[in-house]
């Protein structure tokens, strides 16, 4: 295993310190184990909690660090802390480099670099000092902290997921200052909460089309509540989203992801209720529009921000501004010196809509060669849930055995 960061077996996800960053999933449904599902959950009420709550993350970091820690104890398994680079064909192995100079043979590679820094904001251009670019890296910690002792105003450009965690951070960490989240449609991550599970069978969902799939979720969501409705697409979602084909995943990506976004991935109950308490202590506010300029005025950034329907746009000053619109979603901007090197050499390719790579149906991106986790949502999308990453690593697994012959 290489890992370029201390954090092997947690991830950026799950290396968080933070007590108030709580898992997006009900702890019975996040063991790590594709022939035990209730492997988590067990381990959770062995430290008293409920399977059916939320864990705090960096709970279920030290759980994964653990199988990592009984891996390399077993002489099986080897962690490096490197950062790849390269990976060359060799015949029929792969040579893979490293920042230092060295190298290793491998007969085979799986690429699972998961999720990458975002995209740099235009805007921004010329106000770099005051941006933190990197939601998850030190340099956003310190600015939390900063934020905390002085309570000056911060910026969150993005709506989504890493949004609510840099606002449990600044929350956590007793900033009592204004929050502005913005996004061009202003849409939040919505809640768990109970409903009656009810199942849909394959042929009962239409197939093929973007606005059709849209209007039987709206109508099954009035029937049964949309949380249900929802998630009765689970079992469907891979040939769900292959049965689109381009042109109709593209039309998905351009209208619906964010809808589905913020209703496919909820965020716990007690999440949801500390986001809404900021916002009705008039702490943080949710802005629908978009940022037309900024620049670093005496230690600060000045920023014109044009609200969705507004004729003109207004001027605000905030201490930072965060980079939280989520992970890359463009193989052709990628910066992961590694992928760049399979890409510019032509053992990969990007996917039919540029957010992966291509892989086929056993995850195969190249001979001897795998990808996982977010590089093949292009192929299943719905791939980055601890249940969907689980099954397709242990089949990754067995088609490496099978491949190998060991």
């Amino acid at each position: 295993m290489i890992e370029a960061s201390d954090r092997a077996g947690q991830g950026i996800a799950y290396s968080t310190t933070e007590p108030a960053h709580l898992l997006n999933v009900p702890a019975d449904g996040m063991s790590a184990w594709a022939g035990d599902p209730d492997h988590f959950a067990r381990v959770f009420e062995s430290e008293g909690g409920d399977r059916s709550g939320f864990a705090q993350r960096r709970m279920f970091g030290r759980y994964l660090r653990s199988m990592l820690d009984e891996a390399v104890a077993s002489g099986n398994t080897e962690v490096r802390q490197a950062t790849a680079v390269a990976a060359t064909r060799e015949g029929h192995t792969w040579e893979v480099g490293f920042n230092d100079g060295s190298s290793i043979n491998v007969a085979a590679l799986v690429l699972a670099t998961g999720n990458q820094e975002p995209l740099s904001l235009a805007a921004f251009a010329g106000a770099a000092e005051r941006l933190i670019a990197n939601p998850w890296g030190a340099e956003a910690r310190a600015a939390v902290q900063d934020l905390a002792v002085s309570g000056e105003s911060a910026l969150l450009v993005g709506t989504s997921l890493t949004m609510v965690d840099l606002v449990l951070s600044l929350d956590a960490a007793g900033h009592n200052g204004r929050i502005v989240a913005l996004s061009r449609r202003g849409q939040v991550p919505r809640g768990h909460a109970g409903y009656e599970p009810v199942s849909v069978r394959a042929d009962e969902v239409p197939v093929g089309s973007v606005r059709e799939l849209t209007r039987w979720l709206r109508r099954r969501g009035a029937e049964i509540g949309w949380r249900a409705a929802i998630d009765s697409l689970r079992p469907h979602s891979h040939p769900l989203w292959q049965s689109l084909g381009t042109e109709q995943q593209r039309r998905f990506l351009r209208h619906a992801r964010p809808w589905w976004d913020v209703h496919r991935h909820r965020i716990a109950p007690e999440v949801a209720a500390t986001v809404a308490r900021l916002i009705a202590d008039g702490r943080l506010e949710i802005v629908a529009g978009r940022i037309v300029r900024a620049r670093e005025l005496a230690g600060a950034l000045e920023v014109h921000y044009r609200r969705r329907g507004a004729a003109q746009p207004q001027t605000e000053r905030f201490a930072y501004a965060f980079n939280c619109t989520g992970p890359l979603h463009s193989m052709t901007h990628s910066k992961d010196p590694l992928l760049r090197s399979l890409l510019d050499s032509g053992e990969v390719r990007p996917d039919q809509i540029g957010v992966g790579v291509e892989v086929d149906g056993t995850c195969r991106a190249g001979e001897h060669l795998w990808a996982m986790g977010p590089l093949t949502k292009g192929r299943y999308w719905e791939i980055i849930a601890v249940p969907d990453i689980r099954d397709q690593a242990a089949a990754i697994a067995d088609d490496i055995q099978r491949e190998l012959g060991e």
